[in-house]
């Protein structure tokens, strides 16, 4: 009887043999794939040792020294604090994490430290069985460079344009009172361009000027909220009014903060306009302010939640990562469309006035989120601010 198992037993052993082999196979097949892939990927056990790394990853990392067969510490091969914290994140948690920071390479030769520049790197990260984590890594600073020299053109450019502009507008000016109608509409018509192209102009370089310096010097005073959007309306109202828009308001009456209040003016300015422009006739625009305890966030202190929503078109979900990017536009069909889906006419900025608002923000120490709103189908646009003073008048501001 025994005997009579004994080729059942070896074809099963065979089949288990071919099994493992075609799983070395597809195994080696994957990592041959990612050791040529254009990104980074690393692979570390559950006590953080450097199982397997590709060429990328490698390169990125300055990994030259490692050996596919050593397995050592990723912190005796890294030194970053960021990468070992998103590893860590990511066993915790159980969950896929992404991080961005700018990595320091460190050598202990000298002269070899002296070539090495710093690189900005996005990653992304996943939990693997057995507590081990991949990270896929990738090496962002050829964007940033680009970037850099782009604004660089940009800036200078936009310098170059100032003086010829402001001279234009002169002579735009002084053939204003010269010239009668229908003549004068065409200087009306140039004068108005040339405005644009100024303000833009000037725009770039305050929006140059911000990212420069971060932490720029701030006018920072107290700030009453409901009456600066008032101020905002007023100056927006002439448009709205076209639209037959309104604006409503609902939170703190005497709702006081510590900001820069021709910054934060701008703020409004730029969102209330961009609400305008985009919204369907008849509707209205909401501003909700509310002070969110140390109880309802992470922060040490209360912090201010301001929120803009609209009834319009809304982001297109291809936008929503991009719209505070300088010169980004949405979708060229996006238009304003009236109720019966009639186009009442196209939107056109200069891609600029999301992005400093960002810019102004954050130098106040706050954040700036954009959505969709689930109820209105609009453009939602969530700000935090640090800076809560007071909700009263008789209250201290020091």
């Amino acid at each position: 009887m025994g005997l009579l198992l004994i080729p059942g037993l070896r074809q099963e052993i065979a089949m288990v043999k071919q099994h493992r082999q075609d799983l070395q196979q597809s195994l080696q097949t994957y990592q041959d794939l990612l050791d040529f892939a254009p990104v980074g990927y690393l692979q570390v056990d559950e006590e953080n040792q450097l199982l397997w790394c590709n060429q990328e990853a490698q390169k990125i990392l300055y990994l030259q020294s490692w050996q596919p067969e050593q397995v050592r510490l990723l912190l005796e091969l890294v030194r970053s604090y960021e990468l070992d914290h998103l590893i860590e994140q990511t066993r915790d948690l159980q969950k896929p994490q992404t991080g961005e920071w700018i990595f320091h390479p460190s050598r202990d030769d000298a002269a070899e430290m002296a070539t090495i520049k710093s690189l900005a790197l996005r990653a992304s990260s996943l939990p693997l069985p057995n507590g081990q984590v991949g990270v896929f890594l990738e090496n962002r600073q050829p964007l940033l460079d680009i970037n850099q020299v782009r604004d660089r053109y940009f800036s200078d450019l936009a310098h170059e344009l100032r003086t010829p502009l402001t001279s234009i507008r002169l002579v735009a000016e002084t053939l204003q009172t010269r010239l009668e109608p229908p003549l004068n509409r065409w200087v009306n018509r140039l004068m108005q361009e040339v405005d644009r192209l100024i303000n833009l102009v000037q725009t770039w370089l305050d929006l140059t000027q911000m990212e420069a310096n971060p932490n720029m010097q701030l006018q920072a005073k107290a700030v009453e909220l409901r009456s600066l959007i008032t101020s905002v309306w007023e100056t927006l109202e002439p448009l709205a009014v076209r639209q037959h828009l309104s604006l409503s308001y609902s939170g703190p009456e005497n709702l006081w903060i510590k900001a820069d209040q021709a910054r934060i003016y701008q703020v409004f300015l730029n969102l209330l306009d961009n609400s305008i422009k985009y919204s369907l006739p008849s509707t209205s625009i909401h501003i909700e302010a509310k002070i969110l305890s140390t109880k309802d966030n992470d922060a040490a202190s209360p912090i201010l939640e301001i929120n803009l929503i609209d009834s319009g078109v809304g982001f297109s979900e291809a936008d929503l990562p991009h719209v505070f990017e300088r010169f980004y536009r949405g979708d060229k069909a996006r238009t304003h469309s009236s109720q019966d889906g009639k186009s009442i006419g196209a939107i056109v900025g200069n891609g600029l006035g999301l992005a400093i608002v960002e810019q102004i923000i954050h130098a106040h120490g706050g954040s700036i989120k954009a959505m969709n709103h689930p109820e209105t189908g609009g453009a939602w646009m969530q700000l935090q601010f640090c800076e809560v003073m007071a909700n009263s008048l008789s209250q201290d501001y020091s």
